[in-house]
């Protein structure tokens, strides 16, 4: 697919660097004009996704988190945030609300509120190998009626 531009991002499944990927894409984002509620529900679906890959794909350990953006046609930001953790064995069960296997204090909620937050969100993964979260969101032009 056609793009107007892109970034590549790539640092360790550290938690420090989870607000840095979250204001990373934030600024890349910024030259489609966002409002502030479309720039937060991006920045919270990153943040979302990025904190998978640090919690569940590497667990105990510290490996690679790769985001890769672009701007594509009518006003759509394109995200994907790979790791090559541990998989998901079932993304089905993986994406139901309240499912998690972090522990206690982690809601299950990660997919759900990046669904809600984005246009589309596809997730692959295959055990042992890592997973994808694809997403994107279509910014409304201001002064538009789209």
């Amino acid at each position: 697919m056609k793009y107007e531009n892109y970034m590549t991002l790539e640092f360790p499944s550290k938690s420090a660097n989870e607000a840095f990927a979250r204001a990373a894409v934030a600024c890349f984002a910024a030259q489609l004009d966002p409002n502030l509620e479309e720039l937060n529900d991006i920045k919270t679906a990153v943040s979302e996704a990025v904190t998978n890959c640090i919690v569940h794909a590497y667990r105990d350990s510290i490996g690679e988190i790769l985001i890769k953006c672009r701007i594509l046609p009518e006003n759509t930001l394109d995200i994907v945030v790979r790791d090559h953790g541990c998989g998901i064995e079932d993304i089905a069960q993986a994406r139901t609300p309240m499912f998690s296997t972090g522990g206690e204090e982690r809601s299950g909620m990660g997919f759900t509120i990046m669904e809600s937050f984005m246009t589309s969100l596809n997730v692959t993964s295959r055990p042992g190998r890592g997973t994808t979260v694809h997403m994107k969101r279509k910014i409304v032009r201001r002064g538009s009626t789209d």
